[in-house]
């Protein structure tokens, strides 16, 4: 394969042998074949076909067809060289009513995908829940309710035990902080609830799901990890009131999550901010030692950074809204900065060394895990031109910095295993509709075209060490 982008960026940057190289999607955003051999709804078909809810009105009911394309799809990525594929697999596809028996039909794709990943010498790293609930359980009070939790703790022993024996690694939740704080909190996700109580609610149940479901698979001999979004986060200033805004911050979107994994306990600042919101009686004797099932990995997604201040901008709430219901529970008089940083078409300013901050805070301050950034990338306007070329050189040199924040990481002594890019394709972009393009390939929506972007070629060359030297 030659390369039609800038070979520059890359140069002279090299990982350790083993070191796992990968690209990442999410079931509802590629998959489409909403309704096919017996897939029922999940929160996200809902909310998507609900007016307003997304941009432009648009559905995953089509997505991309990676559920007929799968076998073109992974020619694709064995003619990239990618080691590994992060996909999720969608609950309501495999069981449709969230409880019960597991339909055939959805199980049998989920084994042909991961067979044709095997034969092109790819390996498989699903996802278990990537924010697809089941409608029947969000009807039945969703995350909030414990039962979820127990729920999806059948559901993960029930799909590991007809597919693990080809599955060497499992990722239990995709971003706990999405599903509880968005989808329950400020109601920009599915399914849309502005609960500030049933989003710390969702947070627990969530990562009681997570512990029961890891605790199953580890007793079946599997290796189990979970993916948390982490984010630097930092001060506009010195000041008191600024300090205080990153320590809740940090506390919600970090510390939440990361403590009762890693440590077994939740922050005893949080629970004092999260106060005027919840007494935490959703949390039983026992819980804190389920949630720190001991992991065998554990992902990290970065994208930004968070720059706050004590003072309400009435803006940006760091998570793409803004003047509506807040995703900060006990925290929403917090304002979000913009720097001089270049940003991305998700407005997100691009700050590779806040992927070396976290990475080195996670192993400085946590007992030790070996960890993979399990997705990093970039939303730009790619757009093929004259000749049918997508040339990205801004996704290349983002690429590129935060490849270089992880071997500057490593080289301080952080475990960092593996790396995934995000995303493989173009794809269903949430609240965004199909606005926003993360892929390494360029995906023609009409007529479902995959092409490769300069990115794509850049990566593949840096993976079998054409950058190197």
């Amino acid at each position: 394969m030659t390369t039609d982008s800038q070979t520059e960026p890359g140069t002279g940057l090299e990982f350790p042998t083993g070191f796992l190289f990968g690209a990442a999607t999410a079931a509802y955003q590629v998959e489409g074949a909403a309704t096919a051999d017996g897939r029922g709804p999940s929160i996200w078909d809902t909310f998507s076909h609900t007016p307003g809810r997304v941009l432009g009105g648009e559905t995953g009911d089509v997505a991309i067809e990676h559920y007929h394309r799968y076998r073109e799809d992974v020619a694709l990525m064995a003619d990239l060289g990618l080691q590994a594929y992060r996909f999720s697999i969608s609950w309501p596809r495999v069981q449709p009513n969230g409880r019960g028996g597991l339909n055939q039909a959805g199980v049998d794709f989920y084994s042909r995908l991961i067979d044709e990943l095997l034969a092109a010498g790819i390996e498989p790293w699903p996802t278990l829940y990537h924010w697809d609930l089941p409608q029947p359980l969000e009807d039945a009070g969703g995350w909030p309710e414990r039962d979820t939790a127990e729920r999806f703790a059948d559901y993960a022993g029930a799909i590991a035990a007809v597919l693990g024996d080809r599955v060497r690694q499992w990722t239990t939740l995709n971003e706990p902080w999405c599903s509880a704080f968005l989808g329950y909190g400020s109601g920009v996700h599915a399914p849309g609830r502005q609960d500030p109580a049933a989003a710390v609610q969702a947070g627990h149940h969530l990562m009681l799901g997570h512990g029961l479901a890891a605790g199953l698979l580890r007793s079946a001999g599997h290796q189990v990890g979970v993916t948390i979004n982490l984010y630097d986060v930092v001060p506009a200033s010195e000041r008191a009131i600024d300090l205080d805004a990153a320590r809740r911050i940090d506390g919600l979107q970090n510390r939440f999550f990361l403590d009762p994994v890693l440590r077994g306990s939740y922050p005893a600042d949080v629970v004092a901010d999260l106060g005027p919101v919840t007494d935490f009686a959703h949390v039983r004797d026992g819980d804190l030692a389920v949630i720190s099932t001991p992991l065998d990995v554990l992902g990290v997604n970065y994208y930004t950074r968070h720059v706050v201040t004590g003072e309400a901008t009435g803006g940006d709430d760091g998570h793409g809204g803004g003047g509506g219901a807040s995703p900060w529970p006990g925290s929403s008089q917090v304002g979000f900065l913009k720097g001089d940083l270049p940003v991305t078409a998700m407005g997100w300013e691009i700050h590779a060394e806040g992927l070396t901050s976290v990475l080195e805070r996670v192993a400085r301050e946590y007992p030790a895990v070996p960890l993979y950034v399990t997705e990093n990338g970039a939303a730009f306007a790619d757009v093929p031109d004259a000749d049918g070329l997508v040339r990205d050189p801004d996704r290349v040199g983002y690429l590129d910095g935060h490849l270089r924040a992880c071997r500057t990481a490593i080289d301080a002594g952080v475990p960092l295993r593996g790396y995934f890019c995000w995303s493989l394709f173009d794809n269903f972009e949430w609240s965004w509709g199909y606005s926003r393009r993360f892929g390494l390939v360029h995906v023609d929506y009409a007529t479902q075209t995959r092409t490769p972007k300069s990115s794509a070629y850049w990566y593949a060359d840096l993976i079998r060490g054409r950058l190197a030297t």
